[in-house]
């Protein structure tokens, strides 16, 4: 009996005790469709991008599959999965039982047997439940192998904010599975990082941790006709300059670089140019890319909505004091991030736990008054 066959044995038991405690879905989340304007510029949601992505992906390689919770016959807790049973049918999209870590290991034991399975998680929270498989089998074989078995699989789902969902479906993990040799971390932010990035995880020859942002899933961005391609595909470890300024560097990830883009429009009505880098991708990070803008602007700031503590914006940090920019910075590095305490439920409380945009810019007026040595 084949792994797929087996699975097909336990998928009919349903995840309708996850399905009953999710939060009820807004308008906004409702599946969009693409819009064309005059121009012939399209606007795609998050969500969208991920699915043309999927669809791309499982067209072109008939060893890429997709499993976990409701993926197939409920398209997805977040519908990011929609149609897709339909057309490449049950035995490439695989509903499982609630049991993360059960899952992953079928997948993870795929992998080595020469597949390509996408392995969902309703939340990273919940693949708490399957650590061992992501980082004890999926990133360290290749390495005791002596190279010479790989595990091509992504582990793909939402991670960090959410809206009303509490301290344990709101934590954000790039910094944890960024610290795990092995591992490549990718963290987009809009629609052309979601296609560009999942693809470039798929087809990468060992395991891609893929952190998308449930509220992110709904709003659309801009697609460039090079984007819509099948043939699109962006490089893992690759940052992206989304704003260019001389005042100051913001690097973020993820939904804090929206918040970032509108600190910078602010910024700019008081005269203050700010450059807003997209790191794209936690590990590997582009150190070059932060290092050259902070060359340029002398002045940095991160932001993430994970915690301050040993989180991304602590590593890089730790790689600017490393490298020649520290000569170049006029005033201390400040980190911007979540705060120091489990995601409360409550929703004035919940607001203040994660840094918007008016936040960012109170920081960035505090390190512009700011010099070393002052």
């Amino acid at each position: 009996m084949t792994f797929l066959s087996s699975l097909h044995r336990i998928a009919p038991i349903a995840a309708t005790a996850r399905r009953a405690v999710k939060p009820a879905f807004s308008s906004a989340y409702a599946v969009s469709q693409q819009r064309f304007n005059s121009s012939s510029t399209v606007e795609m949601t998050v969500r969208d991008a991920l699915n043309q992505a999927l669809e791309e992906e499982l067209t072109r390689d008939e060893k890429v599959f997709l499993l976990g919770e409701e993926v197939a016959q409920y398209n997805g807790a977040y519908k990011v999965t929609k149609g897709l049973l339909d057309k490449f049918g049950p035995k490439r999209v695989i509903d499982t039982p609630i049991t993360e870590i059960g899952f992953a290991g079928l997948a993870v034991g795929a992998a080595m047997s020469g597949l390509k399975p996408i392995c969902e998680f309703m939340t990273f929270n919940f693949a708490m439940q399957a650590i061992d498989q992501i980082v004890n089998s999926a990133a360290k074989t290749h390495y005791m192998s002596g190279g010479t078995v790989t595990v091509p699989m992504v582990f793909r789902g939402p991670n960090g904010a959410a809206a009303g969902v509490a301290a344990q479906h709101s934590q954000c993990y790039a910094a944890w599975y960024g610290s795990v040799p092995g591992l490549k971390v990718i963290s987009p932010w809009n629609s052309e990082d979601a296609k560009g990035l999942l693809k470039a995880a798929i087809r990468d020859p060992n395991p891609v941790v893929f952190l998308e942002n449930e509220l992110e899933y709904g709003v659309s961005y801009p697609m460039s006709a090079e984007a819509l391609s099948s043939d699109y595909v962006l490089p893992i470890g690759k940052a992206k300059v989304e704003r260019e300024g001389k005042d100051i560097t913001i690097v973020s990830h993820s939904r804090s670089v929206g918040f970032s883009m509108k600190a910078a429009e602010e910024l700019a009505k008081s005269g203050i140019s700010v450059e807003v880098v997209n790191l794209r991708s936690i590990r590997p990070l582009d150190v070059d890319t932060i290092v050259a803008s902070v060359k340029k602007t002398n002045r940095l700031i991160t932001v993430e909505g994970g915690w301050a503590s040993y989180g991304v914006g602590s590593e890089i940090a730790a790689q600017v004091m490393e490298s020649d920019a520290f000569d170049y910075l006029d005033a201390p590095m400040v980190r911007v991030a979540g705060a120091d305490v489990p995601t409360p439920y409550a929703k004035n409380l919940e607001e203040f736990a994660f840094p918007d945009d008016k936040v960012i810019v109170k920081t960035v007026r505090n390190v512009l008054d700011k010099k070393i040595g002052a």
